[in-house]
C-alpha cells in the first residue's frame, strides 16, 4: 500500500515497514482475538517493534484506523515517536451528539452484515467506492486485491472492532507533533473527521489534500509525499 510513497524517504530515513497480524506475510497464528478485539493491541504491536528495533525520535506514518493505533501507541510511549502523520485518521465513524463521523449507526451495522455475510463480494464492490478515482479503476483493484489477501474471519473481527471504535478522547493526550492529511472528498474520513482530529489535537497541522478517495498514498502519492517532506524539514 505504501509502494509509491515509502520509497522516496529511503535516502534520508531508515524506513521500516510491516504488516499488521492477521495481514499480509504476518504469522496467523499469532492472531489472538482477545488481544485484538481494540486497536490497543495494535498499538501494543507497533510499541514492540520500537522496542525491538531500539528506535526513538520515529516518524509514524499511519493511514485510516492505522492512524488511530498511531495515536494509541504514541500517548502510550511518547519517548518512542518524533511525529505523528496522520492520513485519513478517522477517531469515531459513527455521527454522535453533534460530532460528523460520516455514518449512522445503521449504516455501519448494515456494513458489517454485509461483510460478515459475503465479504470477498463485499471486498469487491467496496473498494472501488472507497478508492474513488473512477477514472484509474486498477487503483480500486489493487485495494480489491489486498483487502482479499486478508483471512475473512481476521478481516470481519478487524472490520467490527475499526467501525465501531471511539478514540476522540484519545486526541487530546496527544503530545507528539502531528501533521493530519485529508483528502478533499473521501467518503470513509469526512473533511469533517479531519478537521475535528487536528482541533482535538494540541498544536497540529491540518493540510487538505488536492485529491479525492480514502487512499491517497495509492491515489495522490506526489502529493503526499511532498507534504510529508515539508513537515518534516
Amino acid at each position: 500500500m505504501w509502494h509509491a510513497v515509502a520509497p522516496r524517504f529511503e535516502d534520508e530515513h531508515c524506513v521500516v515497514r510491516f504488516d499488521h497480524v492477521g495481514a499480509g506475510r504476518s504469522d496467523l497464528s499469532a492472531y489472538d482475538k482477545g488481544k485484538y478485539d481494540s486497536l490497543h493491541g495494535y498499538a501494543d504491536d507497533v510499541l514492540e517493534i520500537l522496542d525491538d528495533l531500539d528506535l526513538t525520535d520515529a516518524v509514524f506514518v499511519g493511514h485510516s484506523v492505522s492512524a488511530m493505533i498511531g495515536v494509541l501507541a504514541a500517548t502510550k510511549n511518547p519517548a518512542r515517536f518524533g511525529a505523528l502523520i496522520l492520513v485519513g485518521p478517522s477517531p469515531r465513524y459513527i455521527n454522535a451528539d453533534g460530532y460528523v463521523g460520516g455514518f449512522e449507526r445503521a449504516d455501519i451495522d448494515a456494513l458489517l452484515d454485509s461483510l460478515d455475510a459475503n465479504y470477498l463480494g463485499w471486498s469487491a464492490s467496496m473498494a472501488p467506492l472507497i478508492m474513488g478515482n473512477s477514472s484509474q479503476p486498477e487503483l480500486g483493484e489493487m485495494l480489491t486485491e489486498s483487502f482479499c489477501s486478508i483471512d475473512p474471519t481476521i478481516a470481519r473481527h478487524f472490520a467490527r472492532v475499526t467501525f465501531l471504535s471511539d478514540n476522540r478522547h484519545d486526541l487530546p493526550l496527544v503530545t507528539t507533533p502531528t501533521l493530519v492529511l485529508q483528502s478533499q472528498q473521501d467518503i470513509i474520513a469526512p473533511l469533517e473527521v479531519g478537521q475535528f482530529v487536528h482541533e482535538s489535537i494540541p498544536g497540529s497541522v491540518l493540510v487538505v489534500l488536492d485529491a479525492t478517495g480514502h487512499c491517497p498514498n495509492l491515489s495522490a502519492p506526489d502529493e503526499l509525499t511532498a507534504e510529508i517532506q515539508a513537515f518534516l524539514r
